[in-house]
């Protein structure tokens, strides 16, 4: 059931990917900053999105291997926490390419 999930999330994206990536002849401006812009936009937007996304599945993975290991084991919750962190800093690490893309000129 989880791969039938993941293959349609991966489908629903790719498919927001090719709508957004194939705007319309008619819709496009001769001023080539405005198109610029909005692909800053979607580019941030997709870096964080897919980070938040990896960090959301390894939080949870980690999360509930940590709680299960602690349960049995109390010595091991820093051992635990550390696996954990690590894998909510891929959520940091895809705001701060954002902000970079966003900071961006040109």
């Amino acid at each position: 059931m989880r791969k039938i999930l993941l293959g349609l999330l991966g489908i629903a994206f790719l498919a927001a990917a090719v709508v957004a990536f194939s705007a319309p002849v008619s819709a496009q401006t001769t001023t080539p900053a405005v198109a610029s812009n909005g692909n800053k936009f979607i580019a941030a937007g997709v870096a964080f999105g897919l980070a938040a996304l990896g960090a959301g599945i390894g939080v949870g993975t980690s999360g509930s291997a940590a709680i299960a290991a602690v349960t049995e084991k109390a010595e091991v919750r820093t051992t635990a926490l550390i696996f954990v962190v690590l894998a909510e800093a891929i959520a940091i690490y895809g705001f701060a390419i954002a902000f970079i893309i966003l900071g961006q000129t040109g």
